[in-house]
């Protein structure tokens, strides 16, 4: 169903032949940032273009606590595995994050790649210990707050111009876009992600990129 900006649409690109391959590289590079602003509205705002507000993410497991210490070498396969001391930590997923004694600060390891686990000695053992406290414990943080530092834009000629992502940073913008399957740890099992859509315009955008190209136009 035609929204009735494609006919204007066409006339804007109609319009834009009739100006220097240099007047429509600038005009494309403005129109890509406006574009980019929008997106970056619609993930500041946790909805996708049309209002929709994003599917909330899935409830995460419970955090396993240990108020013990654990002693354990690290990581698996290493020719001389540091050994480490660790109290107050908790299980996270695929992580072991604590309070590493020897380092003096919280770290986390991947529980998968500890290569072995150690008794702790008498003098070693600590009942209890400090709280672990963890910036975003608080509240939850918004989704896609990286991809959204990321999202790029390019003029690569004059009569083209994109707003997207590139890398690592295009695959996982994908994934959730389409709602598609990955693993979240090496080796883990594939999950399935909900579809959330990370790039398009609504309606009153479009209809505000073609009064900008107008404007321009009549300049």
């Amino acid at each position: 169903m035609s929204d009735g900006l494609d006919e204007i649409e066409r006339l804007c690109s109609t319009l834009l032949r009739r100006v220097s391959a240099g007047e429509r590289r600038a005009m494309l590079r403005d129109i890509a940032r406006q574009v980019r602003a929008y997106q970056l509205a619609h993930l500041r705002a946790q909805k996708e273009p049309d209002g929709t507000a994003f599917t909330p993410r899935r409830p995460k497991r419970p955090e396993q606590p240990g108020g013990y210490t654990v002693k354990f070498l690290y990581p698996k396969g290493a020719a001389d595995p540091r050994l480490v001391l660790m109290k107050s930590w908790v299980r996270q997923g695929a992580l072991i994050t604590g309070y590493d004694i020897e380092a003096g600060g919280i770290r986390s390891f991947f529980w998968d790649k500890i290569d072995r686990w150690l008794e702790p000695a008498e003098g070693e053992r600590v009942a209890g210990g400090t709280r672990l406290r963890r910036k975003g414990r608080i509240r939850a943080k918004a989704m896609f707050r990286k991809l959204g530092r990321q999202l790029k834009t390019g003029v690569p000629s004059a009569d083209e111009a994109w707003v997207g992502w590139i890398g690592g940073a295009a695959r996982v913008a994908a994934i959730h876009h389409e709602g598609a399957s990955d693993r979240p740890a090496l080796g883990g099992r594939p999950v399935r992600y909900a579809r959330r859509i990370l790039l398009g315009l609504s309606t009153g955008e479009r209809s505000a990129l073609v009064d900008t190209v107008l404007v321009r136009l009549a300049g």
